[in-house]
């Protein structure tokens, strides 16, 4: 029964493709931003679960599975690193196999299983370990059941956060690219704001009641609201402007493997003898655009170079301009993905260590002490404030100096991001300074709200990072990847996660070398004893010399360039269109020949 399932997966590698593009709007509510509400309303809803555990998880490694101080970070970031790894596997399948809607349904389902796990666990102290005063306490049954129902817990919120990013930019018309810009630079705040709005209401609502009323009914919460979410967004199908499925992204591997097999090929001196498919109604210009060649990675070209002929090369020998141009937007893409890790490494700092310095400080509010989970509310918060100022106040002035559609590029709002998050790790630093002096020297605890300041200059930072970064992806990728590529955002907060824990680790074994009581910086149960500020100035110096290396990549990259078609005119195969091709997208043909031509497609 498996081997229909095999096949289907593996048409994506022989360079079949789907037949559709959009699924016809019969229904003139489809599309827009009435469409997008729907997606805010699933993002806002699931987050409230998804982003308490991220900032609660580590107290929860701590207190109820008793690790220790970095096997509680270390846990955290794993399970976040994983979570963010995993947007790549939902975005491949809603680019190549699914719907972006069903995707987000069938890795919900997954999610829900791992909050049953985990609401099972933290209610049963029979299936919680003892403490042990060693680094990690839970062994045996009770290891597996914690991972298994952490990571499922990850898998589904991974899976989700994969193909709904690019479920919004889809409901709008890109045969008008100035406002499709400026409409899909306007999603993605709203995008950003419902789930900094989630999250604000689960990093107070939810922590509160994990800490003070039980985890189980926490977890029971997070449940409730990601059911909740999937069935708002379900209710929103009648709306939606839906991509079908359409072709593989591992159809990339064919120009890979198409290169690296014409190796000894010479490439010609004229661009226009590289090979391209010009008919109108083939199935390569399905996705939309066709594009233009570029003299970068030239060595790609040579998987478009014609030989014999194309009737004797393979599919797996010689690929469309096309084709590999997408390779290549993706070759391109990789320097400023690589280059946004180490704030998300920052970022995990925020959510760990940070959460665990607030445990050691004065939590009172007037009457009202706060949880030290809930810190990480103040980041939100400032986002939640700023987002609609960004939007309408922002924005348009200084769209009136530049004249670019969304105010600033999309680049540009990453680099903003990227200088801020090393001013938020320098300041943390000195916060330590101040609450460690504080404790060790006038048994005095400092205020919570001290960590205020560092986590609002972050807030700002992730407004303008996280945004430009999924604009930056789904602009400039691919049409039929848009989704994978998106991802890429995610993807960046997974790689640093995974750093961060890496960092962790290598900077407690070379510290513990160096100090006179060989501990690490980040090592052991005492946070008054160790060196959490030197280690927040480290990344503040590793954050400005990464900052060098994003400008360069930055200045380096060149936009891509593509001639859309009208997407109505490709539509689901129950229509019939007709597709009218002017002289100008066939003259490539043979140089100087002039041709008008008029094909009618019946599906």
């Amino acid at each position: 029964m498996i081997f229909p399932y095999i096949m289907w997966f593996l048409q994506g590698l022989d360079g079949s493709v789907k037949e559709t593009a959009y699924l016809s709007m019969k229904n003139p509510r489809q599309g827009g931003f009435t469409a997008t509400l729907f997606i805010f309303g699933i993002m806002f809803l699931d987050n409230i679960g998804f982003v308490a555990n991220m900032m609660s998880f580590v107290v929860y490694f701590a207190t109820v599975m008793h690790f220790d101080l970095a096997g509680a970070a270390t846990n955290t970031t794993n399970f976040l690193g994983t979570a963010f790894l995993v947007t790549i596997i939902g975005g491949f399948i809603s680019d190549a196999y699914m719907t972006r809607l069903n995707t987000t349904l069938l890795f919900g389902i997954i999610q829900l299983l791992g909050y049953l796990l985990l609401i099972i666990q933290s209610h049963s102290t029979k299936l919680q370990p003892q403490p042990c005063g060693e680094s990690t306490c839970v062994h045996s049954g009770k290891a597996l059941l914690l991972y298994t129902s952490v990571y499922l817990t990850a898998l589904g919120a991974g899976g989700i956060r994969g193909c709904i990013p690019a479920l919004g930019p889809d409901q709008f018309d890109e045969n008008d690219p100035k406002e499709s810009s400026k409409n899909i630079s306007s999603f993605f705040n709203w995008f950003l704001l419902s789930i900094t709005m989630g999250a604000s209401v689960g990093v107070t609502v939810v922590v509160w009641v994990s800490t003070n009323v039980g985890w189980d009914k926490g977890f029971i919460i997070s449940m409730v609201c990601c059911f909740a979410g999937l069935c708002f967004v379900s209710m929103g199908k009648p709306f939606h402007k839906v991509r079908v499925p359409g072709e593989s992204p591992l159809l990339s591997v064919l120009v890979l493997v198409a290169a690296a097999r014409n190796w000894s090929v010479q490439l010609p001196t004229d661009k226009r003898q590289l090979y391209e498919i010009r008919d109108p109604n083939a199935v390569s210009l399905i996705q939309g655009h066709r594009l233009p060649h570029t003299h970068q990675f030239r060595v790609l070209d040579k998987a478009a170079v014609q030989m014999d002929g194309t009737d004797k090369q393979g599919k797996w020998r010689l690929c469309p301009v096309t084709q590999v141009e997408e390779v290549k937007i993706l070759t391109r893409m990789m320097p400023i993905l690589l280059s946004t890790i180490i704030m998300n490494t920052c970022l995990a700092q925020l959510q760990t260590i940070s959460v665990q310095q607030g445990t050691l400080m004065d939590p009172s509010l007037g009457k009202f002490d706060v949880p030290a989970a809930s810190i990480p509310v103040i980041p939100p918060v400032f986002m939640s404030v700023l987002i609609p100022i960004y939007e309408f106040l922002f924005v348009p002035v200084i769209r009136m100096f530049t004249g670019h559609p969304t105010g600033i590029t999309h680049l540009q709002r990453v680099g903003v991001g990227l200088v801020l998050s090393a001013i938020s790790m320098a300041i943390a630093g000195a916060v330590e300074v101040k609450r460690k002096n504080e404790f060790n020297h006038h048994n005095h605890r400092t205020s919570v709200f001290w960590l205020s300041f560092h986590y609002a200059i972050f807030g700002i930072a992730d407004m303008f990072t996280l945004v430009g970064l999924m604009e930056f992806f789904y602009s400039e990728a691919p049409a039929g990847m848009r989704s994978l590529s998106t991802s890429f955002s995610f993807l960046s907060l997974s790689i640093g996660y995974y750093l961060s824990s890496a960092f962790v680790e290598l900077i407690n074994s070379i510290t513990s070398k160096l100090t006179s009581n060989k501990q690490g910086w980040v090592q052991g149960r005492d946070m008054n004893k160790n060196h959490i500020e030197l280690f927040y100035w480290f990344l503040a110096i590793l954050s400005l010399l990464n900052f060098g290396n994003y400008v360069f990549w930055a200045n380096w990259y060149k936009y891509k360039k593509d001639s859309p078609i009208d997407e109505q005119k490709l539509l689901h195969p129950a229509l019939s269109v007709t597709m009218s091709m002017t002289s100008q997208q066939a003259i490539s043909t043979s140089e100087g020949e002039q041709k008008t031509e008029k094909t009618k497609v019946q599906a």
